[in-house]
């Protein structure tokens, strides 16, 4: 093991990107440039740079005060964090202001990087790339909303199509509006007639990228007190998404359920990014919406990977990461896929490659709560997997993997709450115990030790589920072991046996 993993990083060098927006200015740092790329540090500040804009033409002094001082202070935070590789983004307000080029090389000075300044075009491949990168499948348009503008692209199997680029960010249409969010609804509603890119996402998805759109989501979130945290890939249907926005749009913002989880500067941005996302939904009414968390920064990094490693799955690297990091001895989590594929290639359980690939997911992640106390492994388990910064999975998926990794430590159902229980299918759910039964089974036999299952096979037969154990193991067959042989036999419906050669 790495001196990197033991002190609990892993390999690589690690990466920030300076994200200079129309609204916030932000430093995101990264463990390293990977296909899963894990955050380490995120801080923004809302300096309102593309504020005016739209009516004056140029950045407000105030707000490049604010910009710069953010900057310097991101310049200390990166090299305090000993980050060599800084990268630098600039988009809509800098772009269409007559003093952004001043702001730009004041900027560069302030961060010590060199700033790319994002065409439109620009802005809308990468924020379409990042999408793809992070949601497994991504089929639909990606709608990337800021301060100064919005980006709209069609993403086909993962491959984002040429995007555009309008004026209708929420600090664009505050401005040209007159903060009067009834104007702002017809200035978008001119605007998105006849955009060609909205006609094919009829019946597709909507992916809503951004920072006003996440706010309205996690409103929408604490309202129908969802089970579970993460942002990404967090689903809203349609018709709720219209109802949400007319109230939004309709109601004092100050007082929407749960507005104290926005903050107060991003709150008069709602209605206008209410107002966008109402009209996109009247003009081809998607599917769903789906929020993505991943954006632009990412998009930037996904680009610069090499095509092998672009084609990696998201989920798998970040479960192999995971494991690497917390599991006792990692190799093993391989072993306990490769064993589980027999099991379950010889039984009656059919499984499809979206099935094999959360599989292999949930057999990476099934040790990662070994430090616990035994009787809280299970729940830690659940905690740590249902909230984590896994990309390449939705929720019911997620749901899923964390309600496996809970099952491999417990047969009870106590860790099982309702809402936990509303996010997965009833085929998720017994896949879920099956896999961790299966689990426990292994765990019983190998210690959570690499080089065992492949010697010690389960299989189902003519109705029995066997155990075969070789002479060297054979002082394994224990009551405790048989009694994990009942379990999951009960849940296929066989009936267990232990062959152990003599």
């Amino acid at each position: 093991m790495s001196d990197s993993v033991a002190q609990g990083r892993l390999p690589g060098t690690p990466v920030a990107i300076v994200d200079i927006g129309s609204n916030s200015v932000r430093l995101v740092a990264y463990e390293s440039h990977s296909r899963a790329p894990t955050p380490t540090f995120n801080e923004k500040a809302l300096c309102g740079l593309g504020r005016g804009v739209a009516t004056t033409g140029l950045l407000p002094e105030d707000a490049v005060a604010k910009a710069l001082a953010a900057l310097q202070r991101f310049r200390v935070l990166c090299d305090t964090m000993r980050i060599g590789d800084v990268r630098g983004l600039a988009t809509a307000a800098v772009r269409d202001a007559a003093n952004g080029p001043k702001f730009l090389a004041l900027a560069q000075r302030a961060i010590g990087c060199e700033i790319t300044l994002l065409s439109g075009a620009q802005e809308a491949r990468l924020a379409a790339l990042g999408v793809a990168s992070a949601i497994h499948g991504a089929d639909g348009v990606v709608g990337d909303l800021g301060g100064g503008s919005l980006e709209l692209t069609d993403v086909r199997d993962g491959t984002a199509n040429a995007g555009l680029t309008l004026p209708l960010g929420g600090l664009s249409l505050m401005d040209l509006s007159e903060r009067s969010p009834k104007k702002a609804a017809k200035i978008v509603r001119e605007t998105l007639a006849g955009v060609k890119t909205l006609q094919g996402l009829a019946g597709r998805t909507f992916y809503a990228v951004g920072g006003t759109w996440r706010a309205l989501a996690r409103l929408h979130m604490r309202q129908r007190q969802y089970p579970m945290n993460v942002m990404h890939n967090y689903v809203i249907p349609t018709a709720d998404a219209v109802e949400f926005a007319r109230l939004v749009e309709r109601i004092e913002v100050d007082a929407l359920l749960a507005i104290e989880s926005v903050s107060a500067a991003r709150r008069p941005l709602l209605a206008y990014g209410a107002a966008v996302l109402e009209e996109i939904i009247r003009v081809a009414p998607p599917k769903e919406i789906v929020v993505s968390a991943l954006g632009v920064r990412e998009g930037l990094l996904y680009s610069q990977l090499p095509p092998e490693i672009q084609a990696k799955d998201p989920l798998i690297v970040s479960a192999r990461e995971f494991n690497r990091l917390r599991s006792r001895a990692p190799e093993h989590g391989e072993d306990l896929f490769d064993w589980t594929t027999r099991l379950l290639a010889s039984s009656h359980l059919e499984e499809d490659d979206e099935d094999r690939r959360l599989r292999h997911a949930a057999c990476l992640l099934s040790d990662i709560s070994w430090r616990a106390h035994p009787d809280y492994r299970g729940t830690q388990a659940y905690d740590l997997v249902a909230n984590s910064a896994f990309i390449g999975v939705d929720h019911p998926a997620r749901a899923f993997l964390a309600l496996a990794a809970a099952y491999r430590h417990l047969s009870n159902e106590d860790f099982v709450t309702p809402q936990s229980r509303s996010l997965v299918s009833a085929r998720q759910l017994d896949r879920a115990r099956i896999l961790g039964a299966a689990m426990r089974v292994a765990y019983n036999i190998s210690a959570a030790m690499p080089g065992v299952l492949p010697r010690a096979p389960m299989v189902c037969e003519k109705g029995h589920v066997v155990l075969e154990l070789p002479a060297d193991l054979a002082p394994l067959s224990s009551e405790r072991l048989q009694s994990r042989m009942r379990q999951f036999a009960r849940l296929i419906g066989g009936v267990p046996e232990i062959r152990a050669s003599i």
